[in-house]
C-alpha cells in the first residue's frame, strides 16, 4: 500500500507541475484570471500531495519520491488548455479508485478512510474543471466573453481545506 500511496504523491506532484504550466502557457497569451486559476489549482495539487505524504509518515511508512515527468506547455486555446485540466481530473480519479479498491482488497480500512476524503475532492475537481470548459464552449472565440470570463477566473482564491479540518 505505501508503494502505491507514494506514487499517488508523484501523480499528484505531476498534477500540480502541470497546472504551473498551464498558468505559464495563459500568462504567455495575456490571460491573467486564468492563470491565477490554474496557480490556485497548483496549490491544491501539492497540498493533495502533501495530504497523502502525512498520511504515510504518521501510519510509520517511508515516503518515497520519484522523478516528475515534466508537462506539456503549448495548447492551441484556452479550451483545449481546459479540456486537458478536466481529462487530467478524469485521469486521477481513476487512479484514486484504484487506490481505494486496493485498500478495500488489502484490508487496508484506515487508508481506506483516508482516500474517502479524495474521493470526494474529485468530484469538486471534475466539476470545476468541466464548467470553465462549458463556459468556454458558450462563448467560443469571442473576445468580449473570453475577457469577461478571466476577469471572472482572476477572482478565485486558494484556500487551505487543512487548515479549515484541523481547527
Amino acid at each position: 500500500m505505501v508503494e502505491v500511496l507514494n506514487r499517488q504523491i508523484n501523480a499528484e506532484i505531476y498534477s500540480a507541475y502541470l497546472y504551473l504550466s498551464m498558468a505559464a502557457y495563459f500568462e504567455f497569451i495575456g490571460l491573467k484570471g486564468f492563470a491565477n486559476w490554474m496557480r490556485v489549482q497548483w496549490q491544491e495539487e501539492l497540498k493533495h500531495a502533501m495530504r497523502i505524504y502525512d498520511y504515510v509518515v504518521e501510519r510509520g511508512g517511508r515516503v518515497k519520491l520519484y522523478a516528475v515527468n515534466e508537462p506539456p506547455s503549448n495548447w492551441k486555446s484556452p479550451l483545449e488548455a481546459f479540456e486537458a485540466a478536466h481529462n487530467h481530473e478524469v485521469k486521477v480519479t481513476a487512479l484514486i479508485n484504484e487506490l481505494v479498491e486496493l485498500a478495500l482488497k488489502e484490508r487496508d480500512f484506515a487508508t481506506y478512510n483516508m482516500l474517502q476524503w479524495f474521493i470526494n475532492e474529485q468530484i469538486e475537481e471534475e466539476a470545476s474543471t468541466l464548467e470553465v470548459v462549458d463556459k468556454l464552449k458558450l462563448v467560443g472565440d469571442d473576445g468580449k466573453g473570453i475577457f469577461m470570463l478571466d476577469r471572472e477566473l482572476a477572482q478565485r482564491q486558494f484556500a487551505d481545506e487543512g487548515d479549515k479540518e484541523r481547527k
